[in-house]
């Protein structure tokens, strides 16, 4: 994955997952806490170096929060010193669905997880070797599955 490979995956669409999950917004509510309900369903950011996975470095897989998709594995976890979770590549090509985001009059590249839609942050073209990518994801959009 690189950034070029990003840009074409937000302009074309990324291949649909095995599975696709979706609910109405009352179930999403019922099972979510307010934090990652905000954050995964309305598009929320947490505030930055408040997230629990902000500074944890424990072993395992990164999932979905509202579906249990692996996302991110934690051996590709780096500190960006962004106040959030970076990682430099997702689990596999399809976890990850891409949006060009025009909020905030800024030009970003939105991350949704690619079977429930949830939101889950940004990817930027300013991360570490190998990828040069920094996918900066809410903490509230993340559950950590331990090895």
């Amino acid at each position: 994955m690189d950034w070029n490979k990003v840009l074409k995956l937000a302009k074309e669409g990324t291949p649909p997952p095995a599975k696709k999950i979706s609910k109405p917004d009352e179930d999403w509510r019922a099972q979510l806490t307010e934090e990652q309900y905000r954050v995964t369903r309305k598009s929320g950011t947490e505030r930055p170096f408040t997230g629990e996975h902000c500074s944890s470095y424990e072993n395992g897989d990164y999932a979905c929060v509202c579906c249990k998709t692996p996302l991110f594995s934690s051996k590709i976890k780096f500190d960006s010193q962004s106040g959030w979770p970076s990682f430099t590549q997702p689990i596999s090509d399809n976890a990850i669905k891409y949006h060009v985001d025009y909020s905030f009059g800024m030009e970003r590249v939105e991350t949704v997880c690619n079977c429930c839609d949830a939101h889950l942050g940004h990817v930027f073209p300013d991360g570490p070797p190998p990828t040069g990518l920094r996918y900066c994801i809410n903490s509230a959009a993340l559950e950590l599955i331990k090895s």
